[in-house]
């Protein structure tokens, strides 16, 4: 079982570390660094735990000798990465099923209108796309 616990500080975090950890926990994000104080509290609350990340940016600032402790007790010390910023909002396939209706000259209005996207939209698209209104595609002139 997986458990992600995020705290403003040490304090809340132990407090939630207290809470959240019991014996079928085997893996724990916490969103700060991962002191000898913190690492003790999971170790006590979650011993079946096998897998304890970080954020990247934290992770160099944890001692070598912690890093290889763990590891001999066969417990993963790992840095963990989270897609920042605001989710799309539209997958891949939708976008491209977007440009290429657009290359084939199909007007912005009515690719709006089939996909249900709104026109300001289909509009960023096609301008991120390089396809000029009414034109079927853009080609890069070759001189």
């Amino acid at each position: 079982m997986r458990v992600e616990i995020k705290a403003r500080n040490n304090a809340e975090l132990i407090a939630k570390l207290n809470e959240a950890l019991n014996e079928e926990v085997t893996e724990v994000y916490i969103n700060l660094r991962p002191s000898k104080e913190i690492l003790v509290r999971i170790l006590e609350r979650a011993p079946n735990v096998r897998k304890i990340s970080c954020p990247p940016s934290l992770y160099p600032k944890v001692s070598r000798r912690v890093i290889n402790a763990l590891a001999q007790m066969g417990i993963d010390l790992v840095p963990e990465s989270y897609p920042r910023g605001r989710p799309r909002k539209y997958d891949e396939r939708t976008i491209r099923e977007v440009q290429d209706l657009l290359r084939k000259g199909v007007p912005a209005k009515e690719v709006s209108a089939r996909t249900g996207i709104p026109l300001r939209t289909v509009y960023y698209i096609m301008e991120q796309a390089g396809v000029k209104p009414g034109l079927k595609a853009t080609r890069p002139s070759s001189h």
